[in-house]
């Protein structure tokens, strides 16, 4: 997903619009993880952007979305940019330590 979401609408209230904004986010989200994992992955995994505008898209955290889209609000934007790839990934184990 790669879209430009606008925070303005005639007829719709800001509040309505970052809900709805934030539902097809997490619908996207689960649609995509519903997917068939090819062979060897363990899960999928998201690589996240950001931004005011296209251009100045920085990278976040799949659990920072939601604070991202609150950041646009707060800032009163007119729109922002999201974008949302999956891939698969695989499980890293955490090395043993002295305790374990």
């Amino acid at each position: 997903m790669k879209k430009t979401f606008l925070l303005t609408h005639e007829k719709i209230k800001t509040p309505r619009l970052i809900d709805s904004i934030k539902h097809e986010v997490k619908k996207y989200l689960k649609r995509e993880r519903n997917k068939q994992l090819p062979d060897g992955a363990d899960f999928w995994d998201f690589d996240c952007k950001y931004g005011h505008s296209e251009d100045k898209a920085e990278e976040v955290h799949v659990s920072a979305l939601n604070k991202s889209i609150d950041d646009a609000v707060q800032h009163e934007l007119q729109s922002f940019y999201l974008e949302i790839l999956a891939k698969p990934a695989n499980r890293t184990k955490k090395p043993l330590t002295e305790e374990d």
